[in-house]
């Protein structure tokens, strides 16, 4: 037997089924079960046992630590300050987690540590040669105790890496900073000019306003109407098919990290974790993480409540600013073990086959894609008119827009949800931007901005579709303040932006980044001119209208309209919610009430609250 205490010869060890069923934890039904699920998808017995909830965690590690001939410690004060903290200081945090190893004590020769993993490979010869020590104690905790640890010896630098990563690593793609030097001297210069103008000559500042409005929404529509039309190309296409689901083999399937970032959502918890129980992916291969604010008691104790399997951890996100859920994220991203990382939101309901989609979508792609995202739907589609011009506009991005920018290979903002990582990849780009409120959206970006492709993948997640008007505007302020921040981050050099990604797609990230809140914006204005007329059949609007203006103006109030409620209409094929149709008429209502309404408060936001969260609450659907 080495120095670690781990017997050399593997049939020396007591098995950890034999163990487990001496001590009375398991039955010999379970344990037959167990064997046979390993049989058919491999994977480790005492993880298996766990994750189909016949042991608790402290009984797997007491197993372990006897079938290894290893001490076995629970986490405490006391252990904590038995450790030798400049010993600790020694080694990174990076190091701790990816090793699996924190020092207890050096004396003379023999070094003393403490492990999760026993036998990750390279743990024992890293220690050897960080410690110079030659003879090596492993002494056992659980993963959970182990992450406590880490979070002890390592806390603020973790959460000043989760809050601050990006910017440390390039402060020219986070949105830290709302607005450079430049672009305050440009807006204000922009705005005094047009004072300037309007003082000198009213009429033709006016002209040049409602032209280059209608001109702007005009080059909109026709593009969002460009990239639909070849998104309905692939309607009925599966790029991933169900044989090739069928044609995977468990046993080589990867680790695969979920992070379910939550905040004060106890009343849906619940259902996130049946979700993740049916999923069609050994469970024992899923590492998932519910990350859950230091003050949010709530949602901790509804969870406990759910009693989800050993391979979920909690992990408490220490109450910093600002508190966001790419922050969350972020934290959870140094404790996930995965090769691939995904996010579900706590009301999600993901196809069971969704995490092998991804699996064979990543190889189909090739290792210039960093991300592949899933559409996300609606099961309250039809809950409230509210509910039903939601999923029209969410059926439309992700089953038409969505496929045509992936096939047209241009940047795609991604959902908050469901979309699916390549895990060195996305430490590779920082993460998330906590600064950032569409922190999703702006990672898509920031991936095309570093020479990285995001696809997207046949698979569909289930979400509760808003169904109130103030929450709806929270999310939708949010949304649109956050493309805001996103537009202004990747405009601070837009020559080298242009050189580094390229002109079709530079033109693109104007058009559907910058673009979508402006036409929010100018939306009212157009519609308000319209009314007034109307109402009143005034000429004192007609200098301001030339002929071009004037036909441009009635194409997009007539055409464009349409398109919008065209482009609704065509959401409902794909997934056959014909009962929606109807509520596509209202589409015009739906942008200037809720859309426009939105963007005004995004833009107040942007300059009074730029880092603000607005929290959507969930569960408030009164379907099931």
């Amino acid at each position: 037997m080495p120095a670690s205490g781990i017997p050399t010869d593997p049939g020396k060890r007591k098995r950890i089924g034999e163990i487990l069923l001496e001590k009375g934890k398991i039955s010999e039904e379970q344990l037959r079960e167990a064997l046979a699920i390993q049989e058919e998808k491999g994977g480790r017995l005492g993880w298996l046992l766990l994750s189909l909830g016949y042991i608790s965690r402290l009984d797997l590690f007491t197993a372990l630590a006897e079938h290894f001939s290893l001490d076995f410690v629970l986490y405490s004060s006391e252990l904590v300050h038995s450790m030798d903290k400049h010993l600790v200081s020694r080694l990174s945090m990076d190091e701790a987690i990816r090793h699996h190893v924190l020092p207890i004590s050096l004396a003379g020769d023999r070094l003393r540590v403490l492990t999760d993993f026993p036998l990750y490979p390279g743990s024992r010869e890293f220690c050897h040669r960080r410690f110079g020590a030659g003879e090596i104690e492993y002494i056992l905790v659980t993963d959970l105790d182990f992450m406590k640890l880490v979070q002890d010896f390592y806390g603020q630098k973790i959460i000043d890496l989760a809050v601050n990563g990006l910017f440390f690593r390039n402060p020219q793609e986070s949105a830290y900073s709302v607005f450079t030097k430049t672009q305050v001297c440009f807006m204000a210069l922009f705005f005094y000019a047009g004072l300037a103008w309007l003082y000198l000559d009213p009429t033709s500042f006016l002209v040049a306003t409602f032209a280059i409005s209608q001109f702007m929404f005009f080059i909109f529509v026709c593009y969002k109407l460009v990239l639909s039309l070849v998104g309905a190309r692939y309607e009925r296409y599966h790029f991933i098919t169900d044989d090739e689901v069928s044609a995977l083999n468990d046993r080589k399937l990867p680790l695969y990290t979920i992070l379910v970032p939550v905040y004060r959502e106890p009343e849906v918890i619940h259902i996130l974790v049946d979700s993740i129980r049916n999923l069609d992916y050994p469970q024992d291969k899923l590492d998932v993480l519910l990350l859950l604010e230091e003050d949010d008691e709530a949602t901790l104790e509804a969870a406990k409540r759910v009693a989800p399997p050993g391979n979920w951890r909690f992990i408490r996100i220490p109450n910093a600013p600002p508190k966001t859920k790419p922050k969350a994220c972020n934290y959870g991203v140094f404790f996930s073990k995965g090769k691939f990382i995904t996010i579900y939101d706590a009301e999600d309901i993901p196809e069971p086959d969704q995490l092998k989609k991804a699996v064979i979508g990543f190889k189909k792609y090739g290792k210039s894609y960093v991300c592949l995202q899933a559409a996300l739907n609606y099961f309250n589609s039809n809950e409230n008119i509210i509910a039903r011009l939601f999923t029209l506009e969410y059926s439309y991005w992700f089953d038409y827009l969505l496929p045509g920018l992936d096939v047209l290979h241009l940047p795609i903002p991604l959902g908050g949800t469901s979309n699916h990582f390549r895990a060195d990849a996305l430490k590779e780009l920082g993460a998330w931007d906590p600064y950032n409120v569409t922190e999703d959206a702006d990672l898509g970006i920031r991936a095309c901005a570093n020479g990285y492709n995001v696809g997207i993948i046949n698979s569909t997640t289930l979400e509760e579709a808003n169904s109130r008007y103030g929450n709806w505007i929270r999310q939708r302020s949010r949304w649109i303040k956050g493309y805001m921040q996103t537009f202004l981050v990747y405009n601070r050099h837009p020559v080298r932006m242009l050189r580094k990604i390229g002109l079709a797609n530079w033109l693109s990230f104007q058009l559907f980044i910058g673009g979508t809140p402006l036409i929010f914006l100018i939306t009212p204005m157009a519609w308000g001119v319209f009314i007034c007329w109307l109402l009143t059949r005034t000429t004192a609007l007609d200098p301001f209208f030339p002929p071009l203006v004037l036909y441009i103006g009635l194409f997009n109030l007539l055409i464009g309209n349409f398109m919008g409620i065209y482009l609704n209409m065509i959401a409902v094929y794909k997934r056959e919610k014909f009962s929606l149709l109807p509520a596509a008429i209202l589409n015009p209502v739906y942008w200037l009430l809720g859309h426009s309404v939105a963007a005004y408060k995004a833009l107040a936001q942007l300059f009074t609250r730029p880092f603000y969260w607005e929290k959507t609450e969930h569960g408030i659907t009164k379907l099931s």
